[in-house]
């Protein structure tokens, strides 16, 4: 099992044809590389992604698995003593980068078919760690039984995002529409003026009628004019921050409920494995942009939102974090 700093590096190698024919077996819809993707990056980074087929007879994927960057490795549909050449070049390509690549500790078999299985008991001799991926009718028991650990497509499927949280969070403000000159003034006058003032600004009551200016004259001018702002732009600001803070925060909350999920309840889940986590699957992450000057702030901002319990681990100096269960 990872620790806090321990990072994982995975090759995935996928025999396409095999799990895109399992998928329509199953009456699932279009095979969906990302669900895979996003499981796999709770575990660590994915170093190298190549995917096997004869891709002019699956066009309408090539799109989807190039946009996940994977390297699509053309194999011409020919079977030579009965062997399909996307397996033997499969096969070479692992084993090639399991002798020259140490740094890949880990080997993601996406495939059902049990001829991988020599693959599989000559990677973990070399002491490799092997995931194997596939649709549970369609894949071997005997490639499932030799693998560390393998993942059914189907449960990937099957999961649903998490509920959209509704526990108690701060209220967003609405933002004061900012005063005129004269009400400023008004204000600025009100302790030379008394009562005589109150009465004047009254403009529902006897003191208002017949005046055009219900201010006095004597009102003070202010050394700068205030700028024209719209009433409701500091609240479409102030709501527009909000959203985005929440946005931030359901990223967060999602991830650990994945990482929990994929490490069990007992292992423990740490603020910068959430982080390395997050960037895995959005490269593009970035707190301030939610408006926050720290992920460590975020996280902050999480328990005072009564989302997250935080505890400060003294040794590390870094959070260990957990859900607050919500209540509905």
């Amino acid at each position: 099992m990872a620790t806090q700093t321990e990072i994982i590096n995975m090759a995935v190698f996928c025999d396409f044809e095999n799990v895109a024919l399992g998928v329509r077996d199953a009456r699932y819809a279009k095979f969906d590389i990302d669900k895979v993707l996003e499981r796999l990056l709770l575990k660590g980074s994915i170093v190298v992604r190549k995917a096997y087929c004869d891709w002019e007879r699956y066009k309408e994927f090539k799109k989807s698995m190039h946009e996940a960057s994977f390297e699509l490795i053309e194999i011409p549909h020919v079977r030579m003593s009965g062997k399909n050449s996307a397996d033997i070049r499969m096969v070479v390509d692992a084993l090639d980068l399991c002798y020259t690549k140490a740094h890949l500790d880990t080997f993601v078999l996406l495939t059902g078919d049990s001829d991988f299985s020599p693959l599989v008991a000559k990677l973990r001799e070399n002491a490799k760690t092997v995931i194997g991926v596939g649709v549970k009718q369609s894949t071997s028991d005997l490639l499932i039984n030799i693998c560390d650990e393998f993942i059914y497509y189907d449960d990937l499927v099957r999961e649903q995002p998490p509920a959209r949280r509704r526990a108690p969070r701060k209220a967003v403000k609405k933002a004061a529409a900012p005063k005129s000159v004269s009400s400023a003034s008004a204000g600025l006058d009100s302790g030379a003026a008394g009562a005589g003032t109150m009465a004047g600004s009254d403009l529902d009551g006897e003191g208002a009628a017949g005046s055009a200016d219900p201010f006095p004259v004597s009102e003070p001018t202010l050394s700068e004019p205030l700028p024209a702002v719209s009433s409701d732009e500091g609240y479409k600001a102030s709501l527009e921050l909000g959203d985005k803070a929440q946005q931030g925060i359901e990223m967060v909350l999602a991830t650990v409920e994945a990482l929990v999920a994929e490490r069990g309840e007992e292992e423990r889940i740490w603020g910068s494995m959430v982080k390395q986590t997050l960037k895995r699957r959005n490269p593009g992450f970035n707190e301030s942009y939610y408006g926050f000057r720290s992920f460590s702030e975020l996280l902050e901002e999480a328990q005072a939102r009564r989302l997250l319990e935080l505890t400060h681990d003294e040794k590390s100096g870094g959070f260990i974090l957990r859900l607050i269960p919500h209540e509905d």
